[in-house]
């Protein structure tokens, strides 16, 4: 089973031809992640597998979903 936990992107970076990168931030813990699928900006949310973006987010669902995570991790610790 896998739990899809939104992401920002913090920043892009198109140094590599037919590569588009962006650094993400998934509640504190930076990755790359491949955008080159997804039509996205600096700022925006997105779901990823396996280090590609498969879709954007609206902003005040990725905030609503890290809000409930943040109370299920309460629950649970």
């Amino acid at each position: 089973m896998c739990l899809a936990v939104p992401g920002k992107i913090i920043s892009i970076d198109r140094s590599i031809p037919e590569m588009t990168m962006a650094k993400v931030d998934f509640g504190g813990i930076l990755k790359n992640i491949c955008i080159e699928w997804v039509d996205v900006k600096q700022g925006d949310y997105i779901l990823a597998h396996a280090g590609i973006a498969i879709s954007v987010v609206d902003e005040k669902e990725a905030e609503e979903t890290l809000k409930d995570l943040k109370e299920l991790q309460k629950c649970i610790s």
